[in-house]
């Protein structure tokens, strides 16, 4: 999902020298990447009012704003500086919208989260339930998807993060402890009980997931 990390390195190179264009060339790189961080997390109601883009472009802005300060002392990789400054922008979109306009926001029918809806949700279920048995048509796969997004909006706050960040953004263990403040077994214990919960939502009857998780 993320940039290739030694072109990153490069172009941050390349910003710290004043290279021409270096910072808009880098900052465009991690547009799309940003829009599929704020989807997942964008409650659905509040995506009806509010374009994901607008949060993507504010975030560019402020970590263009910021770069200079970022680049004399890059304490995190700077992708996951970026996610700090995306879910920053998310958060801020919530309170704001939720206290603002709480009774006609939570009126509205939700909506789908469009980056649920790639090969990444098909693994996970994979993973958690036997679909070796099921045709895999695009009808099932639709389905297959909808029973995740709703099995993963009925995990905890912790839970759901961890197995977004995992799943749908690719990152390492370690990247994951890294953005999370924790140590890497820590993360990973964090990581595995969410699956379990989150199979314990998928397949309430008890029966053996694939993988043994």
């Amino acid at each position: 999902m993320w940039p290739n990390r030694e072109e990153t390195d490069r172009l941050l190179d390349d910003a710290r020298k004043g290279e021409s264009g270096a910072v808009d060339k880098l900052l465009a790189e991690f547009r799309d990447p940003l829009r599929r961080v704020i989807d997942l997390r964008l409650d659905p109601a509040i995506a009806r009012r509010v374009d994901a883009s607008d949060i993507v472009q504010d975030v560019l802005i402020e970590a263009n704003q910021r770069l200079t300060e970022y680049l004399k002392k890059p304490d995190m990789p700077f992708h996951l500086w970026l996610r700090h400054l995306a879910q920053d922008r998310i958060i801020d979109t919530h309170r704001r919208h939720r206290l603002a306009q709480r009774r006609s926001v939570d009126r509205e029918q939700a909506i789908a989260r469009p980056a649920w809806a790639d090969e990444s949700s098909i693994s996970l279920v994979a993973q958690l339930i036997d679909t070796e048995a099921t045709p895999t048509s695009e009808a099932i796969r639709q389905e297959l998807q909808h029973k995740l997004s709703t099995a993963i909006d009925q995990l905890s706050d912790d839970d759901r993060e961890i197995i977004l960040m995992r799943h749908h953004e690719a990152l390492s263990n370690q990247e994951t402890a890294a953005a999370l403040s924790l140590t890497e077994a820590a993360a990973s214990m964090r990581y595995l009980r969410a699956l379990r919960r989150l199979r314990t939502v998928l397949v309430p009857d008890g029966g053996e997931p694939a993988d043994g998780v």
